[in-house]
C-alpha cells in the first residue's frame, strides 16, 4: 500500500495534523510526518515533493497557517495529488491560509479542505488511494454506514425527547 506524506509549515501545526494522522492510522494507511516550510526550508520541501513519489507515496497532506504557501509549494515539484489544510491563525482566523491554499494558478492544482479540516483531509487521500485498494473502499464504506447510523440514532435521541 502506498503511503500517505503529510508535511506541516511548523510545529504550531501539529494539534491539526495529529487528526489526519490518527485518521490514517485508524483505516490502516501508512504515513510519514514532516515539518518543511514553504519559506524556511524550501530546499527540504521541494526535495520531499521531487522524491515523493520514488520514495512510495501516493499522495501529499500539506497543512499551513497564515501565508500558506506550502502546499503550492509541494503541488509544484510533484504531480502526486496535493491535499491543502489551511490553518487557522490568529490574525484573520485562517482565512488568509484559505485563500492562499485554495487560489492556485491553472495547471498546479492542490485540493483544499476547511480551515483546520485535517480529517478530511486524511478521508481525502484515503479515498484516492481507494480507486485501486479494495479493501479501503470497503472500509470507507462502513465508516460511512457507521456514520449515518450515529446521526440515526441521535435523531431518535431528540425525536423521544421533543417531538411528544
Amino acid at each position: 500500500m502506498k503511503k500517505i506524506g503529510i508535511v506541516m509549515g511548523s510545529a504550531s501545526d501539529l494539534p491539526v495534523v495529529k487528526k489526519a494522522i490518527d485518521t490514517l492510522a485508524s483505516f490502516g494507511v501508512p504515513s510519514e510526518t514532516h515539518i518543511f516550510s514553504a519559506h524556511r526550508t524550501p530546499v527540504e520541501a521541494r526535495d520531499f515533493a521531487v522524491n515523493a513519489r520514488a520514495n512510495g507515496f501516493g499522495a501529499i497532506i500539506a497543512a499551513a497557517g497564515m501565508a500558506a504557501h506550502l502546499a503550492g509549494a509541494i503541488a509544484a515539484n510533484t504531480t502526486l495529488p496535493v491535499i491543502g489544510i489551511p490553518c487557522k491563525s490568529t490574525n484573520l482566523d485562517g482565512l488568509d491560509a484559505l485563500l492562499a491554499t485554495v487560489q492556485m494558478p491553472s495547471g498546479i492544482p492542490v485540493a483544499t479542505v476547511a480551515i483546520d479540516g485535517a480529517t478530511n483531509a486524511a478521508l481525502l487521500a484515503i479515498q484516492i488511494l481507494a480507486v485501486e485498494d479494495k479493501t479501503l473502499a470497503d472500509k470507507l464504506d462502513k465508516k460511512r454506514v457507521s456514520d449515518a447510523e450515529a446521526v440515526l440514532a441521535k435523531d431518535k435521541e431528540v425525536a423521544t425527547e421533543f417531538n411528544k
